[in-house]
């Protein structure tokens, strides 16, 4: 049986180069970068050069990327040490946020008494803009974190009108593009983006390692603690195998950007016109949607899709009903939630997310298996 694999909004599978490049650091390069012999220089030189490879392609300095675990880790600090450190005391944010930055603020607010407010979606699942702009208008020391590509439906924030709005009323901005870096340019400083976060598994990287962009003289402070890595902002004995993966993954993403963007625009209209051959009413959730996400309602009932994704899977079929973070919940996408009506989110969707690795035969093996679905 053929398995195709249509989930990678998920995670996507590590390219091949990808893999060579780190048994390459595995095998002989195995020193710690914070020793002073030759095998710890020898790691650090790897660690320093991927790093400003990583800076170069966001058009940032080198010392402004700091390597965290994951996009969640890095988010959990920058909300955190701008409540503590950095004397904001009201978070805005929106309701089709990941939970990495609903659940942190969330926490914040009952650990330190800040404010969170939430933004308005609107019926096509994007915020509203007018709406952000209103709650700007105030003295009181505020941070502004929103999804570039949301997660689970795609919708498109325009950051740098975010940022300009920001910069007007003194806020700070966090950016969660764990779903956009290497699927699109990012040039932070034409963005004005103060903290950006993202994860190397999302463009064809390893698990377990991302970073986050802190704009210079942003007086972050860290809140992992022990030795001097990092600058002193993250301790722990830098995982240099799993850098230099998502630094390769990422100069790979950026190199092929323009044919990778061109192909996978295809494979998603492709899937969408072939969907639409089976059921004429199916319906995007969300407009002005990512180009390598396609999220859909299908004009199915409850009954005939309580198995649907578990019928999928045993056909070979990777996709999902939404985050992955989520998988095992009853639980109603909070993302749908919030700007389809309460008769519509009780319909399933399908989020069916692309990379360059598919192929149009994996559409068609998905559309069949629907059918007889």
């Amino acid at each position: 049986m053929r398995k195709v694999y249509l989930d990678n909004a998920a995670t996507t599978p590590i390219h091949p180069e990808v893999i060579t490049a780190m048994m390459n650091v595995l095998q002989n390069d195995f020193g710690n970068p914070s020793s002073t012999h030759s095998f710890g220089r020898s790691a650090k030189t790897l660690l320093e050069s991927s790093r400003k490879s990583i800076a170069k392609l966001l058009n940032a300095q080198a010392s402004e990327i700091i390597f965290t675990s994951s996009a969640t880790e890095a988010t959990n600090w920058v909300l955190t040490s701008a409540v503590k450190d950095l004397g904001i005391k009201r978070i805005i944010t929106s309701k089709i946020e990941h939970h990495a930055t609903l659940h942190t603020a969330e926490h914040l607010a009952k650990e330190f008494g800040i404010q969170v407010e939430y933004i308005d979606v609107l019926s096509n699942g994007n915020i509203d803009y007018q709406g952000l702009a209103a709650k700007l208008h105030s003295d009181v020391p505020t941070l502004v974190s929103l999804i570039h590509v949301n997660n689970e439906i795609g919708t498109i924030l325009d950051i740098k009108r975010v940022s300009d709005l920001c910069k007007y009323a003194k806020a700070l901005f966090h950016c969660d593009t764990v779903q956009s870096v290497g699927k699109t340019n990012l040039d932070v400083q034409e963005l004005g983006i103060d903290f950006l976060v993202a994860s190397a598994h999302k463009f064809h990287g390893p698990k377990g390692i991302g970073f986050a962009y802190l704009k210079k003289n942003s007086m972050l402070q860290p809140m992992i603690f022990g030795g001097e890595q990092e600058k002193g902002m993250r301790a722990g004995t830098e995982a240099v195998h799993q850098v230099v993966g998502m630094a390769k993954a990422l100069e790979l993403a950026c190199a092929n950007l323009e044919n990778d963007t061109n192909y996978i625009s295809d494979l998603k209209n492709y899937c969408f016109s072939e969907l639409k051959n089976i059921f004429p009413d199916v319906k995007i959730n969300g407009e002005n949607t990512f180009y390598n996400l396609l999220n859909v309602q299908l004009p199915l009932s409850e009954e005939k899709t309580s198995m649907l994704l578990f019928t999928l899977d045993m056909k070979g079929i990777a996709v999902s009903r939404g985050s992955a973070c989520q998988s095992g919940s009853i639980k109603p996408s909070h993302v749908l939630a919030e700007f389809l009506s309460p008769e519509e989110a009780k319909k399933p969707s399908l989020r069916i997310s692309f990379s360059h690795f598919n192929t149009k035969e994996d559409i068609d093996l998905l559309v069949e298996a629907l059918k007889t679905a």
